[in-house]
């Protein structure tokens, strides 16, 4: 057993009081990894994302537990071996990137703002905030990058022909690629086009209405009201399209909704409103349906067609997220109220109205 002690006794004396405080910090954030990693990077919604980052953050602790205990316990082999500055490279990497998201945590505590998105409170980004965010990542990658260089003995990629000239380049080459994403972010955060939480309308090839869920450094993440997809859309090509900012009202009776139905001419007027307030006076008393009760619906005759008039009712809803939810059993029951009325809603066609002619003058209609 003494032999033991001396044995533990004498590998510890290669440490010094540095060496230790590695060792100890580095074991309470292996065994604490889970907890940091949920409080500085939150888990929202993609959890296979989150795995991964633990998985790295966990071996990135592991090198580090290594690099410390392969340079005092084989110090011979410390100083020939390539994997001692292979370890350092890591340990410098981890650093940073460790270092990255504490100071991006504080920084969107500081400077973010907290909305609601599905029900959850979340720090939303700003511009100041993203604009700090991206500082603070240059000035880190920089730093690291010199280091990482210093570390491998390659200080001569330092000098204005090495690797900063090459890096140069490259981001004068690729400027294309990423450069109008960044820049149209930051515009949309300076601007508030629209903010985390609201919803909107875009036309991309489809009519989409979502909630902004986060608008990050290269594209912004929309959750489909209608199928709950996830939609990513390039920053630079979302500000190109015409964006209808559903949550921020022209009027403060709210949003101003309407429903289109081609009604025949032979069903007249008073018939038609009648229909429509039976149903809007029903929709009112469903706490399902978010109309504004305060303010009654407008009846509309949109367009006279050939074959049938086009009516509109215009309503006004306050609740956005529910947007679809509304609009859609609100038409239920202007399609029940039509069937108990007799009014037909299928829009008239020719071989209808030429087939009631045909009747109208037959030999039997007229005696």
């Amino acid at each position: 057993m003494e032999q033991v002690v001396t044995i533990f006794a004498e590998w510890f004396s290669h440490f010094s009081f540095l060496d230790g405080v590695l060792l100890v910090v580095n074991g309470l954030l292996l065994l604490f990894s889970r907890s940091i990693l949920e409080r500085f990077t939150p888990a929202v919604g993609d959890g296979s994302r989150f795995s991964g980052r633990l998985h790295i953050f966990r071996a990135a602790n592991l090198l580090v537990l290594l690099l410390v205990l392969f340079y005092n316990l084989f110090p011979p082999l410390a100083d020939r071996f390539w994997i001692t500055r292979l370890l350092s490279t890591v340990l410098i990497g981890y650093l940073g990137y460790l270092g990255f998201h504490v100071t991006n945590y504080l920084i969107k505590k500081r400077f973010g703002r907290e909305r609601e998105v599905n029900g959850a409170a979340v720090v939303s980004e700003t511009y100041n905030s993203r604009v700090l965010s991206l500082i603070t990542a240059v000035f880190l990658f920089i730093v690291c990058l010199i280091a990482i260089v210093r570390v491998l003995g390659f200080e001569s990629l330092l000098e204005a022909g090495g690797v900063i000239g090459f890096v140069g380049v490259f981001l004068a080459l690729t400027q294309g690629s990423w450069a109008p994403d960044i820049i149209s972010g930051l515009v949309i955060l300076n601007s508030r086009l629209f903010e985390e939480g609201d919803v909107i309308e875009v036309n991309d090839g489809g009519r989409v209405i979502g909630v902004v869920f986060k608008t990050k450094v290269f594209h912004t993440e929309v959750l489909n009201l209608v199928n709950n997809h996830r939609i990513m859309l390039q920053n630079s090509r979302l500000r190109a399209l015409t964006i209808h900012n559903l949550s921020k009202f022209a009027s403060a009776r709210g949003l101003r909704e309407e429903l289109h139905f081609k009604i025949g001419y032979e069903v007249d007027e008073a018939r038609v409103r009648e229909l429509f307030m039976a149903a809007s006076e029903e929709a009112v008393q469903d706490a399902d349906i978010l109309l504004e009760a305060q303010y009654p619906i407008e009846i509309r005759v949109q367009n006279a067609g050939d074959f049938a008039v086009e009516w509109t009712i215009y309503y006004y809803t306050k609740d956005v997220k529910h947007l679809l939810r509304t609009r859609q059993l609100f038409l239920a029951v202007i399609l029940r109220h039509a069937a108990q009325r007799g009014v037909s809603l299928a829009t008239p066609l020719r071989h209808q109205l030429e087939a009631q002619s045909e009747v109208d003058i037959s030999p039997a209609s007229l005696g």
